[in-house]
């Protein structure tokens, strides 16, 4: 039975950390037709990841994101295209999270240019 195994350290917190797994979570139940169970605990949340063919477990922190999946022999044919497009989500997710906030933009107000009085009499 083809395993997937994706760890990744991150220094958002619990709080933004949760908020990753739980778009995380609804992403990959879009993009993979899985069912996502997200239990929130004290230190560590737990999503359960499930479909006929496809079983598997995140554990999130504050400081690490780690998933584990066993794939039936069908989806086991795609693993390594799972396991990517699922890091890569995951990876995309963790870092705009892990982004600075972008500072707002000051536009410059554009000089109005009067029309220069011309000094030769006609």
């Amino acid at each position: 039975m083809p395993e997937i195994h994706i760890e990744r350290s991150h220094e958002l917190g619990m709080q933004k950390a949760r908020k990753v797994a739980a778009q995380w979570a609804e992403r990959v139940e879009q993009a993979h037709g899985v069912r996502c169970t997200h239990t929130q605990g004290r230190g560590e949340d737990v999503i359960v990841i499930s479909r006929a063919g496809v079983h598997g477990t995140a554990r999130v922190t504050g400081k690490r994101f780690e998933l584990d999946m066993k794939l039936g022999f069908l989806f086991g044919l795609f693993s390594q295209r799972i396991s990517e497009g699922v890091a890569r989500e995951l990876d995309g997710l963790l870092g705009a999270a892990s982004a600075p906030p972008a500072k707002p933009v000051r536009a410059k107000a554009a000089a109005v240019k009067k029309p220069r009085a011309s000094s030769a009499k006609r």
